[in-house]
């Protein structure tokens, strides 16, 4: 997470005024619903335009394992999405290979770790799109 609970609160509160751009890029707040406990989870990420949708990348800091969001929209992939005042429900879906290929140099150029955070992992980071529904 890029940061804490209450600066996700304050992002929403103030329509990204506070949080959108954050260490020279640009951040979204993705709200999942916990597979488990069934509540909803927002999460700031690093995003990227990729036509009419947002492109997210799942590096969990380049841990062995997938970030919960990333799990949670593998069981239910409706999403609300955030960016600036802008709020909507979107469809959430991994990137095929192709498509990652295209978006992965994009997505690293505006956050270089991505790719220090693959190199330090066996698991295939996942780009993300979000697919706006409504």
């Amino acid at each position: 997470m890029l940061f804490g609970k209450e600066h996700v609160e304050r992002y929403q509160e103030t329509d990204g005024a506070e949080g959108h751009d954050w260490n020279g890029t640009t951040v979204l707040i993705l709200t999942t619903t916990g597979r488990s406990s069934g509540l909803p989870r927002s999460t700031p990420l690093i995003y990227r335009s990729s036509g009419d949708a947002y492109a997210v990348v799942a590096s969990n800091g380049g841990a062995a394992d997938h970030p919960q969001w990333y799990k949670n929209i593998q069981a239910d992939p409706e999403v609300g999405v955030q960016v600036l005042g802008d709020r909507f429900t979107a469809r959430a879906r991994t990137a095929g290979r192709e498509e990652k290929e295209r978006l992965w140099p994009v997505l690293a150029a505006t956050w270089p770790d991505y790719d220090n955070y693959q190199a330090k992992t066996d698991r295939d980071i996942p780009v993300v799109i979000l697919d706006r529904v409504s």
